[in-house]
């Protein structure tokens, strides 16, 4: 479950740069939705649907401009809703790098300005 929200909460923000550069689209989808169209912004919102298993069914929200991640995970069942995660990821966006492998960012930069 860990793995499955870290994976939704990098999702998300690669999902904000992307569609920062893009023009907000207010198409309404009824039928289930492709991969390039699992991204769409609902108002100020970002909404990233996806599975977590048979059962049901992860969302994420995103605010872009409060750069703040809302992670809800969504039961076919009984149909109840539950807030699972949320992160603000400002000050996360503003690292230079975390849980790289080596060559890491300053080495490369360090081996250039030896040149």
């Amino acid at each position: 479950m860990r793995k499955t929200l870290l994976g939704a909460l990098i999702g998300a923000g690669l999902a904000v740069l992307a569609l920062g550069a893009m023009d907000s689209c207010r198409e309404v989808f009824a039928q289930r939705q492709t991969p390039q169209q699992a991204v769409r912004p609902a108002g100020d919102l970002m909404v990233v649907p996806g599975p977590i298993d048979e059962r049901g069914q992860l969302l994420t929200v995103v605010d872009p401009n409060l750069r703040v991640i809302g992670v809800y995970s969504l039961d076919r069942q009984d149909g109840k809703i539950a807030l699972r995660s949320v992160r603000d990821i400002r000050w996360d966006l503003q690292m230079m790098y975390l849980n790289n492998d080596s060559p890491l960012p300053q080495e490369i930069r360090s081996l250039l300005e030896q040149r």
